[in-house]
């Protein structure tokens, strides 16, 4: 099986408030994330993580990457590049890119941290996952683009409850994220 996730932004307590995400503190928050992704993934799932996987996070990076089950690949995201010093990223990451084309199911799919204007294969039916905006959506250009493109996917981890998510739960959690945003 395949998943997609982004900014988990474990060990940012700040994230919290921020984004209005359900947690009373950072070891609840990082530990519910924790068991949500290993209550779906198993080790021979691949994981494509959009960015942002750590914020502030010191000691515990290689310690919570041990807990993580499955493959996993990242996609860098603005806040990935202090902690991704701290370790030795092929231990843990089958690969590490800016931006990756998956192409699996007849799909295919541009993978990159930030929600892009255009991506390869657009023209013939191929969709861009991203993360980056959280559950906001910055300003009403941005938000005409997005809701109006049903091939943008955003795999962040507040609008798609918490939990690593296959490619056609993406789309549903789209749409309703989507629906929300075009009544602001």
């Amino acid at each position: 099986m395949t998943y997609f996730t982004s900014d988990l932004h474990l060990g940012h307590e700040n994230i919290i408030r921020f984004c209005n995400r359900p947690f009373s503190s950072l070891n609840e928050m990082n530990r519910t994330l924790i068991d949500n992704w290993n209550s779906r993934v198993t080790d021979r799932d691949d994981v494509y993580i959009l960015g942002d996987m750590f914020y502030k996070a010191t000691d515990d990076i290689e310690d919570i990457l041990h807990r993580l089950k499955g493959k996993k690949h990242l996609i860098i995201g603005n806040h990935d590049y202090t902690w991704m010093k701290k370790i030795e990223l092929s231990q843990y990451f089958i690969d590490v890119n800016n931006l990756f084309v998956l192409k699996e199911a007849g799909r295919t799919m541009t993978l990159c941290h930030y929600p892009l204007l255009s991506w390869p294969h657009m023209e013939h039916g191929g969709w861009c996952i991203y993360g980056h905006i959280h559950n906001s959506i910055p300003d009403k250009i941005a938000r005409d683009y997005i809701c109006q493109n049903q091939r943008l996917l955003n795999a962040g981890v507040e609008i798609n409850g918490y939990y690593p998510v296959t490619f056609e739960e993406l789309i549903n959690n789209n749409e309703l994220f989507k629906d929300e945003h075009r009544r602001v």
